[in-house]
């Protein structure tokens, strides 16, 4: 079995799709397929089912999937382990950040860093928090800078870096800036956008919210901080937002409540061989601690 038809292969089994696997992969759709015919033909076995449209796996292709994903990954250790011993910092450094992140906390860094490791090739992925998470543990990601989860996961190190304050906001004339004694109570009564259901951000403002057994009125959901200061801005509703982000176009409101922050670092999978860009990544992560 080549790497090369164990990639294809675990690609349509993922997109359900053999053209998709060939723009993810930068290949023709036909050389998708006989890399995928070829591996059958080694496995004796048939890997997918294609009935009309629908591509599913086979119990063959279910039984081999988590074995190419594992194998795929400890080939990319190896890889990792012999180039380091040259000592040079080089190659390929798979990491994924937030937008938030990528746009407010990174940037001095990252500069820094490609200007010290020229020869390294950055390979950034913009992604939710909990999908980062995913991607490290399944071996995609060498490296997450991320919002961190509330529950550590044992497969991970998980190092914070940065504290997020978090401060609840409105537009200009927007009524709950003209309530004084703000209580946690005062704002179920009014319209909220905040972070989709399963991020972590979202499960800090639910968890204050169900410490006072209150509820949400939550009208509209988005995963971008960005979009979210925009949806605020312009009076569809309250939010939670990092002081970061916080400018003239939203007000804070001063609730009679202890300071809510989110905790923000990196993850790698610890028992998984770390490149030598990658080390030295998180060396300047470490230095940038607050």
């Amino acid at each position: 079995m080549d790497v090369q038809s164990l990639q294809a292969f675990i690609q349509v089994a993922e997109k359900s799709s053999f053209s998709r696997a060939a723009e993810a992969l930068f290949i023709t759709q036909p050389a998708v397929s006989k890399r995928i015919a070829s591996l059958e033909e080694q496995l004796n076995q048939k890997l997918f089912d294609r009935i009309g449209r629908s591509i599913t796996l086979t119990q063959a292709g279910f039984a081999l999937l988590p074995r190419a994903r594992k194998l795929l990954v400890e080939l990319e250790d190896t890889r990792r382990l012999l180039a380091n011993l040259s000592g040079e910092v080089q190659g390929p450094l798979i990491l994924a950040t937030s937008h938030h992140i990528g746009l407010h906390r990174l940037p001095p860094l990252l500069k820094n860093f490609t200007q010290l490791y020229p020869q390294v090739k950055l390979d950034m992925r913009f992604q939710d928090s909990e999908q980062a998470y995913s991607g490290v543990i399944a071996g995609e990601l060498e490296l997450a800078i991320v919002t961190l989860a509330p529950v550590p996961d044992p497969s991970l190190v998980v190092v914070p870096v940065w504290e997020d304050q978090m401060r609840f906001v409105v537009a200009k004339g927007h009524p709950l800036t003209r309530l004084s004694g703000l209580q946690l109570d005062d704002l179920t009564h009014h319209d909220a956008v905040l972070p989709g259901q399963q991020t972590f951000t979202r499960g800090i403002v639910e968890q204050v919210f169900r410490e006072q057994d209150l509820g949400l009125n939550v009208t509209l959901s988005t995963n971008y901080m960005e979009t979210l200061k925009m949806m605020v801005s312009i009076g569809l509703g309250w939010s939670l937002l990092p002081e970061t982000l916080i400018d003239d176009s939203l007000v804070i409101l001063n609730l009679d409540h202890p300071p809510i922050t989110r905790p923000l670092g990196f993850l790698y999978h610890r028992e998984r061989t770390l490149s030598n860009a990658a080390r030295r990544m998180i060396q300047l992560l470490e230095a940038a601690k607050s």
